[in-house]
């Protein structure tokens, strides 16, 4: 299995890691029936170590598969519909859609994913597509390569990721034309590359002239019109958990590790869920650290949890276990990073940044905060 970290694993092609393979699902429109999560919880428990990812693009991830449980694990997942049929169709089915679809935005999804199943289009492994046209957009500040969303005069618009214009849309065969355009400009060279970097080249799509609408902030855990949301703690939960939210109603996954139970009305309390916006662990990032990853230096998590008393109010804390920063790519009010002879602090930056500290030990990391 390859290390090189240039592409997302999928669930025909796992990634390795400190615990084992890393097999992603990518649900179809961000939907999961009851009957889909539990044997979802089932297959981790029966195929991996029995712990679920949320994904930061709206996917999750079974962890420690092996090469003999992965066959079995596949056919599993294929019972459930959320196979493709190879590598590059599951590749180019890279869609985050709102959690908060209309039956509208669910049609739109429904269209683009076929289109791009029945395409070849060489996209880069990260390349993606945003659906945003719910009630109003929450998506913005999600990574996507080509979005559609509202304009500022209610229709759907088309966006190269990068521009702040968008054109007229109309059907899925203009999404993967500026796709092709995407390619035909050189955004991938080598195989890799995204909207945003060939945009900041200074190259345009032609008539991108509307404006989209503004985005609303990223939402907390609560009630929504919708249902519930639930915050997972760190984005990874236990398949025990995820079959005890079978039982309470379809899922939506966000790509803010939340999920949303829609028509619920309650949840009863459940290990590693968070349902108050006002709950401190939703200002903790933190990556799957040692022994689980390969690369970190140090385990991540109990440490952000013992961490999380100290954390001053309205800041964001990230433990990283290593500079990759993978848990959280973006600037943190705080971060600790992971190395051999200790923890570095870094303020206002990404794991990678300067640190301003180094070698802290973790006894010394709540006088620190």
């Amino acid at each position: 299995m390859s290390r090189v970290r240039g592409w997302c694993p999928g669930a025909l092609r796992p990634m390795e890691s400190g615990d084992g393979w890393i097999t992603r699902i990518r649900p179809h429109g961000g939907r999961l029936s009851p009957v889909q999560t539990e044997e979802i919880a089932r297959a981790a428990r029966d195929h991996g170590n029995g712990l679920i990812d949320l994904t930061g693009r709206a996917n999750l991830q079974i962890r420690g598969v092996t090469p003999d449980s992965h066959a079995p694990l596949i056919e599993a997942l294929r019972a459930l519909g959320l196979i493709d049929a190879d590598i590059g169709a599951e590749q180019r089915r890279n869609i985050i859609v709102t959690p908060f679809a209309d039956p509208e935005t669910d049609g739109l999804a429904a269209k683009l994913e076929a289109a791009l199943a029945a395409s070849a289009l060489p996209l880069p492994s990260k390349f993606g597509f945003a659906v945003d046209t719910g009630p109003a957009p929450v998506l913005q500040d999600i990574p996507a390569d080509i979005r559609l969303e509202r304009g500022a005069d209610g229709g759907l618009i088309l966006r190269a990721d990068g521009c702040a214009y968008g054109t007229r849309y109309h059907d899925a065969t203009e999404a993967l034309a500026l796709a092709e355009w995407f390619l035909a400009q050189g955004g991938a060279p080598e195989g890799r590359g995204r909207m945003a970097g060939l945009i900041a080249r200074g190259v345009s799509p032609p008539d991108a002239v509307l404006s989209p609408a503004p985005a609303l902030t990223p939402p907390v855990p609560g009630d929504v019109p919708q249902g519930i949301l639930l915050s997972v703690e760190f984005g990874q939960l236990k398949a025990e958990t995820l079959a005890d939210l079978a039982a309470l109603g379809p899922l939506r996954v966000t790509p803010w590790r939340m999920l949303l139970i829609e028509g619920a009305v309650s949840v009863p309390a459940l290990p590693g869920l968070i349902a108050e916006p006002g709950d401190p662990r939703l200002r903790l990032r933190a990556c799957t650290g040692a022994p689980g990853c390969r690369h970190a230096h140090a385990p991540t998590r109990a440490l952000a949890r013992q961490l999380a008393p100290h954390l001053p109010e309205g800041r964001v804390l990230h433990v990283s276990g290593c500079a990759k920063g993978c848990g959280w790519p973006r600037a943190a009010d705080l971060t600790f990073t992971a190395t051999p002879e200790g923890f570095d602090l870094i303020r206002g930056g990404c794991a990678s940044d300067i640190p301003q500290l180094r070698g802290l030990p973790p006894a010394r990391l709540p006088e620190v905060l």
